[in-house]
């Protein structure tokens, strides 16, 4: 709801309660006052008469105590009214701008094409978010938690609430059209049918699944995953790692770091460098001149990896390369041959 809508409302709101306790504090005083009553008994009296419940008088009242009573009843009517009117209107409202939001979100999930889909806004979910707005790559989330949404909407991330064992929910978070699916769900049963629906679906996703069992991998792998990860495997290693080669491991850790300005690694598919069809050499491309980046791998039309390649390697058509440098060189990089524009 846009803020000016959501500040009318709440005027309106605290307009009627200021109403409300004015005119209980009026009836309370009024029957202090005319008919002499308690101040329990006031209240009791101002309750009864503002709610219009039917209930019977403390006492019997004097001409004056009935025509303050009906003043009251009038008042009360009036006030009380359009106190619930406000209320009503505000809860229609809310609910219908409910409504319409998630209909504006996925207009925008429909308009996404070779997007990422994750499954699952838990830790790992949570990362995998994290690293593609740092890429600048669409990605919809699928969260079958209610209580979740919040997390989603203060995030700011495009998401379908729903259970990603149907494949309603699949669609509309468009798998479909989608180039990568990450299925990061903490039961290994629910990633399994959720990999074998997605490719199921779409045969050329790229899928990766998370694992919480090693047992699980090869039936992950059978089910259609590309890469199946398994955490627990993958921290103790990380842990052992920092033991025997502490600095090799700060240094990578130091590459990983996630943020806009702390990009230091990029993929670049071939297509992306040059045009023309005669095949290059990396010391043709001169990547380190133009931008100061190294190419410190490179994945052939095979999807066979070579690391750091030599400089008489001949760049196929249809492959990628890894390459290293600075924040400020990637960004250059990307400039230079307009890689962020088109890729993600």
């Amino acid at each position: 709801m846009s803020n000016p809508l959501i500040r009318l409302f709440r005027s309106k709101i605290y307009t009627s309660i200021i109403l409300l306790v004015f005119l209980m504090l009026v009836g309370i005083v009024g029957f202090m006052t005319i008919s002499n009553y308690s101040w329990v008994d006031s209240l009791y009296m101002t309750v009864i008469t503002m709610t219009t419940v039917g209930f019977g008088e403390v006492e019997p009242l004097d001409e004056q105590g009935k025509i303050f009573t009906i003043f009251l009843i009038l008042a009360s009517i009036v006030i009380v009214g359009y106190a619930l009117s406000i209320i009503t209107e505000y809860i229609l409202s809310r609910n219908h701008f409910e409504e319409i939001k998630y209909k504006k979100m996925q207009k925008q999930i429909d308009g996404f094409s070779n997007h990422v889909v994750i499954c699952g806004y838990g830790r790992n979910g949570k990362q995998a978010a994290r690293k593609l707005m740092a890429h600048n790559k669409s990605f919809v989330i699928i969260e079958k938690n209610k209580e979740v949404e919040e997390r989603l909407r203060l995030d700011g991330v495009p998401y379908v609430i729903g259970n990603a064992n149907e494949d309603e929910t699949l669609m509309l978070a468009g798998v479909d059209r989608a180039s990568s699916f990450i299925s990061a769900l903490p039961n290994d049963a629910d990633n399994l049918f959720v990999v074998l629906s997605a490719r199921q679906m779409n045969k050329n996703i790229n899928i990766i699944s998370r694992a919480s069992q090693e047992s699980s991998y090869d039936k992950l792998k059978f089910a259609g995953a590309n890469n199946v990860i398994l955490p627990d495997m993958i921290g103790g290693d990380h842990m052992a790692s920092l033991v025997v080669v502490p600095g090799l491991m700060e240094f990578i850790d130091n590459l990983s770091i996630v943020g806009k300005s702390n990009i230091n690694i990029e993929e670049v598919a071939v297509e992306k460098l040059y045009h023309s069809n005669k095949a290059q050499t990396i010391k043709d491309l001169d990547l380190r001149k133009k931008t100061g980046c190294n190419i410190i791998g490179y994945k052939d039309a095979k999807g066979d990896y070579v690391v750091n390649p030599e400089a008489d390697t001949v760049i196929e058509a249809n492959s990628k390369i890894i390459v290293l440098g600075r924040p400020e060189q990637i960004e250059k990089l990307n400039s230079v041959f307009n890689i962020k524009n088109e890729t993600h």
